[in-house]
């Protein structure tokens, strides 16, 4: 056993990173292990440690994040409006206050080089996370990447994680729904090439957002096999009724803290109604 009297500080330091990574890749195995087994796997997304400790409570296995939601607590609107560095460091905040693995929405990866994203999401204690082939730093405003070029970023961010020692579960969004592009038809055909070419450039699960047509969905199923869909509470498409079409992982997107901001609203307004009945 070594001792601090034993080696410089250079070396404790190499041993607590090699701990660490250890660490976060025996969440990734748990992760994925969640992913293979029979029933289908419900991740809430929590927006801070204290959402993500009341799913814990709750009895989660794992959580995902929100970007949107993360976004709007520090102060910043969705789609890498806020930088890198604050998403990073709240991200890291929900992972160490949890036990469970967590799933960061990493949203187009801030413009961050693959092995830069793979440093920043092993560092903040991430099992697996989020990578969407959307660009929003375009100047023409928000536009979808070439499939192409988003395979081959995908591929170099999964050989950065394998270098780096933690091989985290990588599940990659697909835009084409939530960007509208062309008909059903041409949307459901242009996302299914892409969750191909996905797919084999290393992605574990395929996450088609916004995606709500039942025959679509199964289309996905049966072509990649891993699949998240994002539900709402009260919506059309349950998770009973996505776990019977295949779906391995429900997400709730930004729903939840949604949810939560007009509870906090109404509770606010109820007591703008006692100050005033009180005089306040």
């Amino acid at each position: 056993m070594l001792l601090r009297d034993d080696c410089d500080e250079t070396t404790l330091s190499r041993m607590s990173g090699n701990l660490a990574v250890e660490r976060v890749a025996l969440k990734a195995a748990a992760l994925r292990e969640l992913h293979a087994r029979s029933t289908v796997l419900i991740l809430p997304n929590a927006w801070d440690a204290a959402s993500a400790r009341a799913f814990e409570k709750a009895g989660f296995a794992a959580v995902a994040t929100t970007s949107g939601g993360v976004a709007a607590a520090i102060g910043y609107k969705d789609h890498e409006d806020a930088p890198a560095a604050e998403m990073v460091a709240a991200a890291a905040r929900i992972a160490r206050a949890v036990d469970i693995p967590v799933s960061v929405d990493f949203e187009a990866g801030y413009r961050l080089a693959p092995e830069r994203i793979a440093e920043e999401l092993i560092a903040a204690g991430a099992a697996g996370c989020n990578l969407e082939d959307s660009d929003y730093h375009g100047p023409g405003g928000v536009a979808i990447v070439s499939a192409e070029r988003q395979a081959e970023h995908l591929a170099a961010v999964k050989a950065a994680l394998r270098k780096q020692g933690a091989d985290l579960f990588l599940n990659a969004r697909v835009d084409v729904f939530v960007r509208k592009l062309g008909t059903p038809e041409e949307q459901l055909a242009e996302g299914l090439r892409r969750a191909r070419l996905y797919r084999a450039a290393g992605a574990d699960c395929i996450y088609p957002i916004m995606l709500a047509d039942e025959a679509m969905i199964a289309e996905f199923v049966r072509t990649v096999g891993v699949v998240n869909v994002n539900i709402r509470r009260g919506g059309a498409l349950t998770a009973a009724r996505a776990a019977t079409l295949g779906v391995r992982r429900i997400t709730y997107a930004s729903s939840i803290f949604r949810e939560a901001m007009t509870f906090i609203e109404g509770i606010g307004e109820a007591i703008k109604v006692t100050a005033a009945q009180a005089g306040g």
